[in-house]
């Protein structure tokens, strides 16, 4: 008997909670991408990416990916991790310091990032829980 099959049953519905609000956060931040491609891209060359249309292809897939390891519970700390380091990349990329002296709300929007890094490495050591997850069989 393992610490997840004793866990109280509002620990399980906790993180199951948890798990959606991830995935609905990049589902939305993923739709709104598909919603305007080319808005994105041109976000994206405001910040100063090279082929802004093809990272904005790619941040929208990848965003869909999350999702679907977020619902599912595939992959979850991997893609807690992965989704961990995107986090902090948008967080300079687009908030950054440089971002500050031209609208003091950037800062703001900077910190927010750094609250859900810390909700995705405590997601990603603690697991997707029990409930609604996909498991991989062990091989051997």
């Amino acid at each position: 008997m393992n610490a997840e099959t004793t866990m109280p049953a509002w620990q399980s519905i906790a993180i199951l909670v948890g798990r959606l609000i991830f995935a609905a956060v990049f589902l939305m931040a993923a739709v709104f991408k598909f919603m305007d491609l080319n808005a994105t891209a041109g976000y994206i060359a405001m910040a100063g990416f090279p082929v802004p249309l093809v990272l904005a292809w790619l941040a929208a897939i990848f965003e869909c990916l999350l999702v679907i390891c977020f619902l599912t519970g595939a992959y979850f700390t991997e893609a807690s991790l992965l989704a961990a380091v995107y986090v902090v990349f948008l967080a300079f990329a687009f908030h950054g310091p440089s971002h500050w002296a031209g609208n003091q709300a950037e800062f703001g929007f900077f910190v927010d990032h750094f609250t859900f890094l810390a909700g995705l490495l405590f997601a990603a050591v603690h697991g997707p829980g029990r409930i609604l997850t996909w498991r991989r069989s062990a091989i051997g």
